[in-house]
Formats: C-alpha cells, structure tokens, sequence
C-alpha cells in the first residue's frame, strides 16, 4: 500500500497559514483590553455617587475582584456620617 503525504502537507500548509494570519495577544493589548470593560471611569463613579448620596467622597480607589474592576468610594455626609459605597465600574451598579 502506497501512501501520500499530500493531505499531510495541505494540513500543515492550512496550520501555518492560520497561525500567521493571528498575531499573539500583548501585554499592552490586554491592559487596553481591561480598560474597555471598564465603561465607568472613577470620576464618573464618583460624581454619580456624590449625587446620588448627596454627599461628598473623601476618598476613592480602584480594587479588581476577579477580573472586575470595584471603585471603592468613602463618603462623607454633611451632617459627618462616614461610610463605603462600592461601585461596579462595569455598569455603574452600586454593590
């Protein structure tokens, strides 16, 4: 029985061919990638909840929870009441 390799090289051919036409994923593509899901900068965390809350943050900080970014913000009312308000940056939901 005779074999050909010509399947053989046509697969290796459409591998190759696939391979090059798919550049790898960088370090800066993945950060940029990260950032797009992020739809919610901080300062539009914290204006949203300012207004919302009628109150004024004090102090904000981005925390990652697997793979989701948090804005952690800490509040301060007029009347002095001081609490943490957790923010999805993803949608703007409030945790």
């Amino acid at each position: 029985m005779r074999f050909s390799s010509a399947p053989l090289v046509l697969v290796v051919a459409f591998v190759t061919a696939i391979t090059a036409a798919v550049p790898p994923v960088r370090a800066d593509e993945e950060r940029h990638a990260v950032t797009l899901a992020a739809s919610l900068s901080m300062d539009q965390a914290v204006k949203m909840a300012e207004q919302r809350f009628k109150a004024r943050v004090v102090r904000a900080e981005a925390q990652q929870d697997g793979g989701n970014t948090i804005y952690v913000l800490r509040m301060l009312n007029e009347s002095g009441r001081v609490w943490t308000v957790r923010v999805d940056a993803s949608n703007g939901a409030v945790l």
